[in-house]
């Protein structure tokens, strides 16, 4: 088929071992720590988690990541990230959903969606994945300059992975390149350009990287 342009290349995220991992839609999970949901003012921590989506090109792996236009309040969130395959969850990583703190409260206040504090460029930071099952447990932990901000255990998810796929399933046909990101623990906060963000999860590889100045 002739394109009126060249297709934009394939975005891929590195796995242990030399493979890529061509990614297709990244869904990302809301109030699913119940700590989580008490620190953003939410009483009831049984409720479903909340779900939206990112956009593939906003992920990155940094070094380096651009702090982003348009925000006062950048918020950090360290989640699991399970990458699935033909046959299920093939691999899994540390991601980091970043959110514009302030312009998210703005869309909710509206009754609007949070596209414009979600699903930015950039805004989805995740390390190399590793090929197998993810830890059903295990801590999660983040560091801002050498400060620990968040410091959670993956058994403390309101739903288990198996749950959240259940959910997301009901309404999307999952598909192999997806990517779920599966919730973040309390401590979120904000960042500053020239922060170093330190991020792990136990029995994944780490991810660090560091903000950048921010874009006009």
């Amino acid at each position: 088929m002739n394109y009126l342009f060249d297709p934009a290349p394939v975005i891929a995220i590195p796995v242990e071992g030399g493979a890529g991992f061509p990614v297709n839609r990244i869904f990302c999970v809301g109030q699913n720590y119940a700590d989580h949901i008490r620190e953003m003012g939410g009483t009831d921590t049984s409720v479903e988690p909340v779900l939206f989506m990112k956009p593939a090109s906003a992920l990155t792996s940094g070094p380096d990541v651009p702090f982003p236009p348009v925000t006062t309040d950048l918020h950090h969130e360290v989640e699991m990230v399970a990458a699935l395959g033909p046959d299920g969850v093939i691999a899994a990583g540390v991601g980091i959903d970043l959110t514009r703190r302030d312009l998210q409260a703005m869309a909710k206040k509206r009754g609007g969606p949070w596209e414009i504090g979600k699903a930015f460029d950039n805004g989805a930071v995740i390390g190399p994945l590793r090929p197998g099952p993810p830890p059903a447990s295990g801590a999660i932990r983040l560091s801002v300059n050498g400060t620990v901000r968040q410091d959670g255990d993956l058994n403390q998810m309101n739903r288990s992975l198996p749950e959240l796929l259940a959910l997301i399933g009901k309404y999307f046909t999952l598909q192999s390149g997806d990517l779920v990101f599966t919730g973040t623990p309390s401590g979120v906060g904000p960042l500053l350009p020239g922060d170093t963000v330190e991020a792990t999860i136990e029995g994944l590889p780490p991810l660090t990287f560091r903000m950048t100045d921010r874009k006009a």
